[in-house]
């Protein structure tokens, strides 16, 4: 066994201990998914960063920067430090003070039951697929820090990951984020101090990337109109189409006061952004370090490799691991939550406490072993997360806003509204190859729900059952 295979089993021994205490004070659903509603500044923060920021927040940033500088980076740190930064703003204390377990419980009070269901499907597969993804990328870290085959080290991973968030739900999962995030703070502070080092301090590090690299957009042939819009659909996807996500709003809804809730998301975007330069550095700088990747996400780990000592790698490794568990044990809860919160326990409305916990523990295990299904099967599973990112978000961030801001609209309205947005993006981003499949839903879905609001508000509803 090597060092840094060590130090992850240890790390991971450490979360499944702290899952075992943690399940022992679990008495309700509220203390498995939202941990009591009693987290505070500390928690709610680095619990919302560290979910936040998963591998592709580094790998990802990293190549993209490598591969076509400032222009290609957009989502990330900056659309998702964006989303953040909204949420503190404008949606953190509504969304508190309407006392929700999950997000979909809000569609249900403001539109209806079927709504809420809609939303639940829709939600779902994001978060197992980008599980999935997070699994499958712990479970590479594994075998490249041992002997284990990659089926293997997958298996591994998803049995610790599936053991713990079990075990000590929503209160465990943000306990870890706090070690994860200062593991991760520190591995790419670590990172950052040495290359800075190394090419003789900032200036000399600023000076060394070539001009059209810090370019806000790539240059090329397409018009002002495909430029335009090129550029809102990248920053689109990670506000519009993350602002709704369980995983964040979880964290909001555990806060033990709106103001927790709001502050803790703002400073959470702040930490994000300035965490998330780190990456976006090194892949600008990549490009004169080592010229010529054929793999440009491979540029992280041999950038560290190529600078640090072995103690230093095996930090760095424990932040890239930190980053991937925050990320899917948080992905697991939101998705089990949804499912069973929102589709099995309405069905039998005069269930106990203790019951829902086991449901919602059966609901964890069931999610997990399905993302590890994906994880181990699925082709190209990196590509399939960003594209359920963009898969029905659009059309429930404009029935969210609607449905927060204004009484304009009913069930009917949002339900065509998100039948509309996720049909319509399915057919242009897999049948047509529509460069700017996400706006266009986005636009028809707000079409479509102002239409049938006119429409409702001319033929109001008559006795909605399911309101």
């Amino acid at each position: 066994m090597t060092p840094i295979f060590l130090g992850i089993l240890l790390y991971v021994l450490l979360q499944l201990l702290l899952g075992y205490t943690v399940s022992r004070r679990i008495r309700t659903e509220d203390d498995y998914l939202l941990a009591g509603r009693n987290l505070g500044y500390v928690l709610a923060t680095f619990s919302i960063f560290a979910t936040w920021f998963g591998a592709e927040s580094c790998i990802g940033t990293a190549g993209a920067a490598y591969a076509e500088g400032i222009s290609g980076v957009a989502a990330d740190p900056f659309g998702y430090a964006v989303c953040l930064f909204l949420m503190g703003l404008f949606f953190a204390v509504p969304l508190w003070r309407m006392k929700l377990t999950t997000i979909a419980d809000f569609f249900r009070i403001r539109f209806s039951a079927s709504t809420e269901r809609v939303i639940a499907v829709i939600m779902i597969p994001t978060s197992l697929l980008w599980a999935a993804a997070q699994i499958r990328a712990f479970g590479l870290v594994l075998s490249a820090s041992s002997v284990l085959e990659v089926s293997t080290a997958v298996t591994v991973a998803a049995t610790a990951v599936i053991a713990y968030t079990i075990m000590g739900g929503m209160l465990a999962d943000a306990m870890t984020d706090i070690v994860q995030g200062f593991i991760l703070i520190a591995g790419l502070a670590l990172l950052a101090v040495t290359l800075i080092a190394d090419s003789g301090g900032i200036i000399a590090a600023l000076q060394s990337v070539p001009a059209e690299r810090l370019a806000l957009s790539s240059s090329g042939t397409q018009g002002v109109i495909t430029s335009v819009l090129r550029t809102a659909e990248t920053w689109a996807i990670p506000i519009l189409g993350s602002v709704t996500a369980q995983e964040m709003v979880s964290r909001v809804l555990a806060s033990r006061s709106p103001m927790i809730a709001r502050r803790s998301s703002l400073m959470a975007g702040g930490t994000y952004l300035l965490v998330g330069l780190i990456p976006l550095g090194v892949g600008l700088l990549g490009s004169s370090i080592l010229p010529g990747l054929d793999q440009p996400e491979q540029i992280l780990p041999m950038v560290a490799q190529q600078h640090f000592s072995t103690i230093g790698y095996i930090v760095f490794a424990g932040a890239l691991v930190s980053a991937i568990l925050s990320t899917v044990d948080s992905a697991l809860l939101a998705a089990s939550g949804i499912f069973c919160h929102n589709i099995l326990i309405p069905l039998q409305p005069q269930m106990e406490e203790h019951t829902k916990v086991r449901i919602q523990r059966l609901g964890v295990f069931v999610m997990g072993l399905l993302a590890y299904m994906l994880a181990m099967y699925a082709q190209g599973v990196y590509d399939l997360v960003k594209e359920a990112s963009a898969f029905g978000s659009g059309a429930v961030f404009v029935v969210f806003m609607f449905g927060m801001y204004t009484k304009f609209g009913g069930a009917r309205s949002a339900t065509t509204a998100l039948v509309v947005g996720c049909v319509l993006w399915l057919f242009a981003h897999y049948v047509a190859s529509f460069e700017f499949s996400f706006l266009l839903a986005t636009v028809c879905s707000l079409a479509a729900y102002s239409l049938f609001a006119l429409a409702e508000r001319a033929v109001p509803e008559v006795s909605p059952s399911d309101r």
